[in-house]
């Protein structure tokens, strides 16, 4: 599965982005390469809070595995 990752110059001077099929996933850096690596880390961080909430809000007797896509 790929995701998009959109970049955009910010009027300020470096970059603004975000992951298109993620509403929220959004950071910025100086360079491409920061916003970049900054992005990362906030997709990162985005799906271990998802999952933290996910757990909190689903009976422990839920079951879990993982899901892995090929691609879309």
């Amino acid at each position: 599965m790929k995701l998009t990752a959109v970049y955009e110059p910010a009027e300020e001077g470096g970059y603004v982005c975000w992951v298109e099929e993620m509403p929220g996933v959004q950071s910025q850096g100086e360079t491409m390469e920061e916003a970049r690596a900054n992005l990362l880390d906030a997709f990162k961080a985005s799906m271990e809070y998802l999952r933290e909430k996910a757990r909190r809000e689903h009976s422990p007797r839920s079951l879990r595995e993982p899901l892995e896509l090929a691609s879309l």
